[in-house]
C-alpha cells in the first residue's frame, strides 16, 4: 500500500513538473524577448543575461490611454463579477435545491459559451447594434457579454463549492429558525460558499482581463485592446504588459489557492478539536 501511494505521489509530482516545463518554456522565451534589449538572432544561452531591462514597460505606462484601458477593464472586472454571482449564486441553490434534475441542463446550457467560439456572439452583436445603439454605447455595455463567456468557469466553481457542503440540511435548519430565503443565503450559504465565491470570482476577472475580440469589434479600449494596438507601434513592449498581465494573474490565483487552502486546513482543525473536546468524558 505504501510503494503504490509512493508511485501515485510521484506520478502526480511528475505530471505537474512536466506541466510546468510546458508552460515555462514559452513565457520564458516571451519573457527574454520583452524585456531584453539584445537582437533576436543572437538571443541564446550566451545572452541570457545581457540587457534585461523593465523600460519597454515604464514606456508603456507614459502611454495616454494605457491608465484608461487599464480602469475600463477593472470596472468591467468589478460589473462583471457581481453581476455574475448576483444571478448565478441564487439559481445553483435553487437548482439543487427544487429542481435537481435541472442540472444536467443547467450545466450544458452553461457550458454552450465555451463551445461555441466568441467570433459567434460577436456576429450576433454586429446583427443587433444598429437596433441598441443606446445601449452598446457605454463602456460598460460589455459586462453581459462578459458574464456569458465567463459561466463555464464561474458556474461550475459555485456548483464545486455546492456539492463540499450539505446544502439541504443548513437551508432547513435556517428556515426551521424563523429565517427568510434572503437571510439564509447572506448569512449561511454565502459564508459557507466563501471559497467557491472568490475562485468564481477571480475566474472571472482572468476571462474579462484576457477578452479582445468583443471590445475590438465594439471599439471599446479595454485592456487587451490597447496591447493590441501598442504592439503594432512597439512589439517588444506590447508583449512585456502581456507578461506582466500574466504574471500577475498567475500569482492572483496561487495567492488565492494558498489562502482557501489555509482556511480549509483551519477549518478542519477546528471541526477536529470540536469533536475531541465532544468526545472527552467530563
Amino acid at each position: 500500500m505504501n510503494s503504490k501511494g509512493g508511485q501515485r505521489r510521484l506520478g502526480r509530482h511528475l505530471i505537474l513538473v512536466v506541466g510546468a516545463i510546458y508552460f515555462a518554456f514559452p513565457f520564458i522565451a516571451m519573457a527574454r524577448f520583452a524585456f531584453q534589449n539584445v537582437q533576436v538572432f543572437n538571443l541564446g544561452r550566451a545572452t541570457l543575461f545581457d540587457g534585461w531591462s523593465l523600460s519597454v514597460v515604464t514606456n508603456a505606462f507614459r502611454e495616454d490611454y494605457f491608465w484608461e484601458a487599464l480602469r475600463l477593464s477593472l470596472q468591467l472586472a468589478t460589473g462583471t463579477a457581481l453581476l455574475t454571482l448576483f444571478i448565478l449564486v441564487p439559481t445553483a441553490v435553487w437548482v439543487h435545491l427544487r429542481i435537481p434534475r435541472a442540472r444536467v441542463i443547467v450545466e450544458f446550457l452553461t457550458v454552450l459559451p465555451y463551445v461555441i467560439p466568441a467570433i459567434a456572439l460577436v456576429a450576433g452583436i454586429v446583427v443587433i447594434k444598429p437596433h441598441a445603439r443606446w445601449f452598446l454605447n457605454s463602456d460598460l455595455s460589455l459586462i453581459p457579454f462578459y458574464a456569458v463567456l465567463a459561466l463555464p468557469f464561474t458556474y461550475r466553481s459555485i456548483d464545486a463549492g455546492l456539492r463540499a457542503i450539505d446544502l439541504r440540511t443548513l437551508t432547513e435548519a435556517s428556515r426551521s429558525l424563523g429565517a427568510g430565503w434572503n437571510t439564509t443565503l447572506m448569512r449561511v450559504l454565502i459564508p459557507s460558499l466563501k471559497s467557491a465565491l472568490i475562485s468564481s470570482t477571480f475566474l472571472t476577472i482572468a476571462v474579462v482581463l484576457g477578452e479582445y475580440t468583443i471590445a475590438d469589434v465594439l471599439l471599446k479600449r479595454t485592456l487587451p485592446a490597447f496591447m493590441a494596438e501598442y504592439r503594432q507601434s512597439d512589439p517588444r513592449g506590447g508583449y512585456a504588459l502581456a507578461v506582466m498581465s500574466l504574471l500577475a494573474t498567475t500569482l492572483l490565483f496561487a495567492g488565492i489557492g494558498i489562502a482557501t487552502r489555509s482556511k480549509t486546513r483551519r477549518s478542519e482543525v477546528t471541526d477536529e478539536s470540536s469533536l475531541k473536546m465532544e468526545e472527552t468524558p467530563t
